[in-house]
């Protein structure tokens, strides 16, 4: 059994930056890959980002790709995404979630063992 625990999340106006961070606990002896989603209201969760647990292997949605970063620290049982360069469309839920692997999650949300119960992440224009 993992917990995740998401925060980090809050109000910045359009052009700003967020660092959301996401602490593991429980079963953090296993290897797992981990990423991040993102749900809008009325739209349906989508993949954001995501790491694999060596950390080397990241993939990022097209939408994303250049503003925001992914990492972790494995010592620390936790992975990160720096938000950089903000839009309105990426008002959402943040979620985070792990795979029982050492191989990235890719693009895959159906592949996540365990979720986070999410972080609000608002943009003002």
């Amino acid at each position: 059994q993992v917990q995740l625990v998401e925060s980090g999340g809050g109000l910045v106006q359009a052009g700003g930056s967020l660092r959301l961070s996401c602490a593991a606990s429980g079963r953090t002896d296993s290897t797992y890959a981990m990423g991040w989603f993102r749900q809008a209201p009325g739209k349906e969760r989508d993949f954001v980002a995501s790491i694999s647990w060596s950390g080397v292997n990241t993939v990022y949605a097209d939408s994303v790709k250049g503003r925001f970063a992914i990492s972790r620290d494995n010592a620390k049982n936790t992975v990160y995404l720096q938000m950089n360069s903000l839009k309105p469309e990426d008002t959402a839920i943040y979620y985070c979630g792990a795979r029982l692997s050492r191989h990235s999650l890719g693009t895959r949300g159906d592949l996540v063992d365990y979720w986070g119960q999410g972080t609000q992440v608002t943009v003002s224009s």
